[in-house]
Parts: structure tokens; sequence; C-alpha cells
């Protein structure tokens, strides 16, 4: 204890004998547990310690915090030692220590002198003198000039200056203060701006002539470093942001300070100009980008889908998109339409990139290909705008932040954390080539009878599996727990196969499973599945039946038409979530929901992981981006499209010429002599469709219409689209035009109308209708005769009938006399209509619908901002306006389109047009 006490009074000797000094001794003590708080910018408490004459000014509490000469009466000390209340520094934060207190109260006795120079303690720094590190410097930025002539290195204090061709030095730029962060050439070439500065002192940009290095203009003003100092695309403003989260826009001719934007919560890391020179894009550790109108400041958007601070962030080179990255492994691609005023500009791509943070992105030479690189040392290289993975580089020996691309080549120059530098080669997806697959024609199918054969024990290996000859029907049974049936047969390249079981239909126990095995029992890879997105079920679980309601994390990166890769089950997005209390909609639309790739539908709980998953042929082998990779076999629980109840049904095509093996079990391992009875059918497809009609036997009033909804079950693997007329309906009577079942959907909505003074229809007119259903499979025409509508019957007078009309913004409508209304819109566009209701003896509300608001609306439009009460019209009003959005899915084409009241048993409008317009190119894409 004698040794302990006598090495603390050691310093208090010293001291007591060394005069004390402002600069080295009080100003780190305020710098260190003062300034954070009471800053000349935060000023808490209206006290600043940044200078000496701030200090003696005092602040809100005292106004004089020192008194000269007496310690223990100053304000100061009585509030670090608790003398008075508010102590400071709080409790939760840094104490002064009991040895600089003492030098605070020596200071304070000694007369509380203060600087020569008083400046401020924020934008001085006692650095101490080191040796020098034997470790090559590292590069901290890249650029070349536009010519790809020369190369600028920033480095710690210095910028040199390379020819691109030979690496020789042509000019060093020395005395920068601090790291320099980003360096730019002009876009003649003649200048280039720095930026750096010190870290938690000052912020510095420089213009720097690029031929002799000379200074030109400095701009200081930032209160921390600089991370990025960029120049507009004419050359005459410069942007700077840093640590200190703002941005600043100045003139380059004269180094005015035009404007500051301050919004940001966190340090800001990047800048970029879109093409134009219209907008600015910031990004930020508050896990923002934010754009900005150049010509004013005003904020055109918040960028929110980010889940980590952003690092990086471009403009495409069309101007059409913009593009950032960051500590959330992701890379984010939104397609701008904010240029002018504020506005939404919608994700298109949210892409999980790398398994750790990334820390680079850049642009190839020719806009095509985009660079990013992540700090577990990995550089990867993506297509543009659809951001598929293309190449995944060696791993670097270290992290590699800077990436800069030749112009005028294909070769990308690399700067990596341990000093080193290099460089790489673009070049295509090396695994997405070797997976393309050159589709073999479909063999046409067999005319000949099923051979009908009976199983027989032992097939339970391949070697013993019974030989079929195709088509077959082969009977069996699972004779006892574990047993396996086995059937080979022979299919050639690309011939499709149905494998279908009959056995829970016929009252069979046998849950059944079926496989296509190689003919030594290897799996048949059907699919590959690479995750590109992740994601997890929030709010409730599901059960293994539900269509509706799927509500996922990050949900608004998704697209309709992805695959959503759950716990085994994969399913394909329909139809986005209508509000903050809803989920996706999966295909087909209603009722249960109908899994892809065979799989099988299953209950998941809440959190389960998901996955959006992009399908590559079988044999591929993707780049890791860090995300899963799925490989899907040829097998089957239970039939996905749901009519073959919980038997199962495989459509299976042969990858190549040879032996294939079938093997059928129970799911469960059980088995029974008896009960456990199955027929197996192997068969050759034959894609046809067939065509229903809800709303048979109509009742119509005069003036009005009521709805059909014409179904289709679609059979061995046929998805395209089927065209369904309706002919010869009785005078007075009309339908909308033939109405089409897009490819892939399930159903189309169409209308019967009646006009004012119509005659009912007698039962020969009925007789007379009549509805065909076509589409072309194979190349073949074929059409189906559905039949008639029923008993046409004319119904009382309508209570209310509704029409459409045009929005307030006509731009988007044709109306042409004795036509119906026409709408245009393009995908990612938003247009606007309205509703109106005569009411002939209907008081009361007027639903409209809710998801399915526009009948027969294209897929991929939908009428949106419905809120929980959908399309509704109370009482006492008329009309309503909607709006509809086209999702960036929808394709061109023409459609006519109604709404349904569910008022008066459902009167329907008469139609309107919509024409889907072909997008326009990104540099066009407009408000």
């Amino acid at each position: 204890m004698k040794i302990l006490s006598l090495t603390l009074l050691i310093p208090a000797a010293l001291h007591a004998q060394t005069p004390v000094s402002y600069e080295k001794d009080i100003a780190p003590i305020f710098r260190t547990y003062c300034a954070g708080c009471h800053n000349d910018k935060d000023l808490e408490g209206g006290l600043s310690v940044e200078t000496f004459a701030q200090l003696s000014k005092g602040g809100d509490d005292h106004a004089h915090p020192v008194t000269s000469g007496d310690a223990a009466q100053s304000f100061l000390i009585k509030t670090i030692e608790g003398a008075t209340k508010p102590k400071m520094p709080p409790k939760d934060e840094p104490q002064v220590p009991a040895e600089e207190l003492a030098l605070l109260k020596k200071w304070i006795a000694d007369g509380a002198r203060g600087p020569a120079r008083d400046e401020s303690i924020l934008k001085t720094l006692t650095v101490p003198s080191l040796p020098p590190s034997t470790r090559p410097r590292a590069v901290t930025a890249a650029a070349f000039s536009p010519d790809g002539k020369w190369l600028a290195l920033g480095q710690h204090g210095t910028v040199e200056i390379r020819d691109a061709a030979t690496n020789a030095i042509r000019n060093t730029i020395p005395g920068l203060p601090g790291k320099v962060t980003a360096v730019h050439f002009s876009a003649d070439g003649r200048i280039l701006v720095l930026a750096g500065g010190i870290t938690g002192l000052t912020g510095v940009a420089q213009i720097r002539d690029a031929a002799s290095g000379a200074l030109v203009r400095e701009f200081t003003g930032h209160s921390d470093l600089l991370y990025d100092a960029e120049f507009s695309p004419d050359g005459k403003l410069l942007a700077t942001a840093g640590y200190d989260r703002a941005i600043r826009l100045w003139s380059v001719a004269d180094g005015a300070l035009l404007r500051t934007m301050d919004v940001h919560k966190g340090a800001v890391f990047d800048l970029a100009f879109d093409p134009t020179g219209q907008v600015l894009a910031s990004a930020s550790a508050d896990e923002t980008v934010k754009l900005w109108r150049v010509s004013d400041g005003e904020r055109l958007d918040t960028l929110n889908a980010p889940q980590g601070e952003q690092v990086a962030v471009l403009f495409s080179p069309d101007g059409g998109s913009v593009i950032a990255a960051g500590a959330d492994k992701r890379i984010h691609l939104w397609r701008l339409i904010s240029r002018e005023k504020p506005a939404l500009n919608p994700l298109v791509h949210s892409r999980f990139a790398h398994e750790a943070a990334i820390v680079g992105l850049a642009l190839s030479a020719d806009g095509k290909t985009l660079l990013s690189s992540a700090s577990d040392r990995t550089v990867k290289s993506w297509s543009l705008p659809d951001l598929a993975q293309r190449h995944a580089y060696e791993i670097q020996p270290d992290v590699t932040p800077v990436l800069a691309a030749t112009p005028k080549s294909d070769r990308i120059f690399l700067a990596r954390m341990d000093g080193s530098t290099g460089s790489l080669t673009l070049i295509a997806d090396q695994s997405a080539a070797a997976a393309t697959q050159t589709a073999a024609a479909t063999a046409k199918p067999s005319d000949a009878p099923l051979a009908k054969l009976e199983e027989q024990e032992p097939n339970n290996a391949p070697a013993e599996a019974i030989a079929a000859t195709l088509p077959a029907e082969i009977k069996g049974r699972i004779d006892a727990a574990g047993d396996r049936d086995l059937f080979r047969f022979t299919a050639k390249a690309g011939e499709a196969l149905m494998l279908e079981i009959h056995a829970a239909r016929a009252k069979s126990k046998l849950d059944s499973r079926i496989e296509v095995l190689t003919a030594d029992g290897r799996p048949v890879e059907q699919v590959v599945l690479q995750a590109t997105r992740d994601s997890w079920l929030t709010f409730r679980g599901k059960d293994s039946d539900t269509s509706d309601d799927f509500r996922l994390h990050n949900w608004d990166q998704m697209e309709l038409n992805e695959y959503l890769y759950v716990n085994g089950e994969v399913l394909k997005l329909w139809l986005y979530p209508r509000g903050p209390d809803s989920g996706f909609m999966v295909y087909p639309g209603t009722g249960s929901r109908a899994p892809a790739f065979s799989t099988t539908a299953l209950s998941h709980p809440l959190g389960q992981p998901a996955y959006i998953v992009t399908p590559l042929p079988p044999g591929a082998q993707p780049a890791p981006n860090g995300l899963p990779v799925f490989h899907l076999n040829y097998e089957n629980d239970d039939d996905a499209s749901r009519r073959a109840g919980s038997d199962s049904v495989l459509r299976f095509v042969a990858p190549t010429d040879g032996e294939y093996v079938a093997r059928v079990s129970d799911v469960r391992g059980f088995g029974g002599a008896q009960d456990f009875h199955y027929t197996l059918a192997i068969r050759p497809c034959r894609p046809d469709f067939k065509v229903s009609v809800a709303g048979i036997n109509p009742k119509v009033s005069p003036g009005s219409g009521r709805e059909l909804v014409f179904k289709v079950e679609r059979t061995d693997g046929f998805a395209g689209p089927v065209r369904v007329v309706v002919e010869n309906l009785p005078p007075g009577f009309s339908t909308s035009p033939p109405v089409q079942i897009e490819a892939g959907q399930d159903s189309a909505e169409s209308a019967i109308f009646a006009e004012a003074g119509s005659v009912a229809p007698d039962e020969a007119a009925d007789k007379a209708v009549k509805v065909t259903a076509s589409a072309t499979i194979e190349g073949r025409e074929v059409t189906h005769e559905i039949g008639t509508l029923g008993d046409l019957q004319l119904a009382p007078a309508a209570k209310v009938t509704v029409e459409i009309l045009p929005g307030d913004d006509r731009s988007s409508v044709k109306e042409t006399p004795g036509e119906p209304l026409e709408f245009s819109i393009r995908p990612g566009q938003t247009i606007s209509a309205k509703v109106r209701a005569t009411r002939h003896d209907f008081p009361g509300r007027i639903e409209v619908g809710k998801e399915g608001a526009g009948r027969n609306l294209p897929h991929g439009l939908y009428v949106d901002n419905l809120g929980l009460n959908g399309l509704l019209i109370v009482e006492g009003q008329t009309e309503r306006d909607f709006v509809i959005t086209a999702s960036p899915i929808a394709r061109p084409g023409v459609r006519h389109f109604h709404l349904k009241a569910t008022a008066d048993d459902g009167q329907v409008s008469r139609p309107a047009i919509i024409r889907v317009l072909e997008a326009l190119p990104p540099a066009v894409a407009k408000e």
C-alpha cells in the first residue's frame, strides 16, 4: 500500500512543479469529457467549451463557470464533483479521473490562463511521432482520367498521378491533411478533386490541376472527415459530405457555398450525380439513400429499403436506375422517377450479394456490368439492370474497398487494405453458361394402348425393378412397413411423361410418394434453385392449404411471379399485400395453393426462414452468393394441383435417352398387404384444358349486367392462354368481347348485359347460345365446346348501376363517342379512374370489391391503395376515385375490364378497355 501511494503521488508532485498548459493539459480534458455535448453546434445548456472564449461566457446555468484563483468556488469544479445539479459528466458517461481533476483545479488556482492563440479544441490534435511503417501504404481512393491515360491513387496525405499504361509516377501531390478518401477527375480531365481531412477535426476538399498538381481551390467548413467530393457532370458544382452528416454544394468557379442539406442521421459515405446533373444521391450510415434536387436542395425521396449502413451509391449510365450497397450485404436497385419533383422511386431489386458487408461498387466502362467487393475479401460481377450474378472472382489477399473501371476497356483496377493493388478482367458467368441446355424436341405422345401389369415381389432395388413398356398401368401393394416398389422404363431425351398414383381416391390407406431415379438408383435432378434474397414468415405461420396472406419480412423487395422457397415447398407470388394487415397471395390466386416443381404444400411456423429463389437448369452450379442453393429432384408426395388429393402426380421430362426407374412408397413408411393397394399409370403427357362457366342461368336487369367467370382446368403441364367466345346471344343481350384466360392463370371474368326494353328470351333462343374455348397446344389449335349459358332471364329493374369514368388525370384516357372508355398504362405506372353509382332504389353502402376490385384486369395490374374496406361508396355519396397500378411484370396487351357492385346481387359496369404499353427505357421513363 505504501508503494502504491508513493507511485500515485509522483505525477501530482511533477505537476505541482510544472506550470499547467491550457493547450496541452486542459483542452484535451474538455475535448474528451465535455465537448461531445457542449460545442458550438450542439450547445447543450447554452454552454460551449470549444474555445476558451466560449467557455468564459458560460451557459444557461452559470455565467462564469471558472472563478479564477479559486477552484473550490468554481462552478465547473462543483458540477464535476457533484456538488451542484446536474452532475457533469452524467453518471452513465465516462468520469473525469482524479488526476485530471487535480490538473483542472491547479489550472484555476494558478489563474485559469487561456491559450496564446484561441482555436477550437475540436480542430486541434496532438499526434505522437511514430516510426515509419515498413508495410506498403494502402491506396484509399482511385480514379482514371476520362481518356484512360492517367490513374490517380489516393493514400494517407498524398495523391500519386500515374501513367495508366506503364504505372510510372507522373506527379505526386503531397501535404494533404489526413487520409485521402476520394479522388475524381472532372469530365474534361483537366482538374481533379480530392477529399479527406482529419477524423474528429475537419473535412477538406481540394481541386488540383491534373497536370501539375497545383492547388486551384480548397473547400473547408465540414467539422469532420470527408468521405466524398463529386463534380457535377457539367463541372460547375462540387458536392461534399462526410462524417458530420452534412451535404454541401459549392460553386467550382469561385468556391462559394451554395446550400447545405443536413437531414441524414448518420455519416454520409458516398455521393453521386445522375448523368443530367439534376439529381444528387447520398448513401448514409442511417441505412438510407436520399435523393436531392440539385437546383434548390429539396429532398426528392428517401430510399429506405436497406437494412444496414450504405457505403456506396451510383447511377446507371442511362440515368434510369439508382444502385446502392453496404453493410446489409445486399445490392439495391431502384428505378429513378423523381427527377423534377418528390416521388416514390420503386425498388426493382434487392439482391443478396455477399456473405459479409459490401465495401465497394464500380461500373464497367460500358455500363453493362456492376462490380462489388465485400469485407470477406470477395469480388463479384453482376449484369445490369437485372443484377444477375455473372462471376465470382478468386478470394483476394485482403479486403478490396477500392474498385475503378478502366475507360474503354474490360479491366477493373483493385486496391486492397494491405497496400497491394491489382486488376481483373470482366468475364461472363461460366457457371450459367455451363448450365444452359438445348431443349430437346418433345416426343410425340404415343397412341399405343396401356399395358397392364401386376407388381411382383421382390422389386425393392433397382436391379429388381419390374420392366414396363409404356404406356403402362401397374397394380401393386406396399406389402409391409418400409416396402418400396420399383419399375423400370425407357424414355428419350425431352420426352414428357406423367406418373400418377391412384390410391387414396380408391379408399387405400397408402399415403403415396413417387420418385424417378436413374437406372442405378440415383435421384434425377429436376431444377436447381439459387436463393437471391432471404426472408421469414412474420405475424403468423401458415397451414398447408391457404393461398392468401403470406406475410414476409422485406416483402416490398419481392416481385410478382418470383418463386418463394419455404422449407421444401416452392410457391409463386401472385398478388402483392393490399395493406398493412395483409400478405402476398400465391398461385393460383384463389382456393388452395398450388406449389411449383411438384413440391408438397406444408404447414409452416411463425419465423420459418424463406428465400426468393431463381430456377436454374438441372446440373447448374451457380456461383456462391452467401445464400443457399436447393436441388430439387423428380419426386412428389401430394398432387400439387390438388385434383388428385393426397395421391401423387409427377410430370417427368427425361434429361437424356436411357432407362429410368419409378419408385413407389408410403411417405410415413407404413405398409400392409391388403389395405395399401395402388394403381400406377406411366403415360405420355397429353397437354389439354377444360373450361367451365360460373354464372350460368343469369338473371340480368334491363340496362345493367351480370358477371360470368370462366375457369380453366389445365392438365399435363399445359400453361398457355385460352380464348373463350360467346356467340348467338338473343336480341337485346350482349357480352364483353372474347375473353382470354392468360397463360399460367386459372380464370378470367366477363359479363352479360341486357339493354333497356329487352324481351326475355325463349327456350330456343337459350339453346342457340354457343360458348367455345380454344388454345394452341404444341403448334396445333385445340377447341372445346362448353355449351350454353343456360336459362337467360330478365331480372327486375336494377336498384343500383355503376359505371367507370376517367379520373382527375386524363392524360392516360382516350374517349371516343360510342366506344368504350380506353385507359393506357405502362409497367410501373399508376393511373387514376373513377366509379360512379346511380342509386335507383338503394340508399346503403355500395361495395365494389377489395383485391379483386378491377374485374378481368391483366395479371400484374390491380386496383391500388384500397385500405381495409376496399373500393367503397358510402351512404349519401355516388362517386369514388381509385387508382390502377401496373407492376413491373405487366406485359403489353389489350384487355376489357369492369367493376362489380356487391349491392343488388352483383350489378356490373359496362366494360372499359385497358391498354398495357411497352415499358419505357429507363433513361426516358418519367413519373
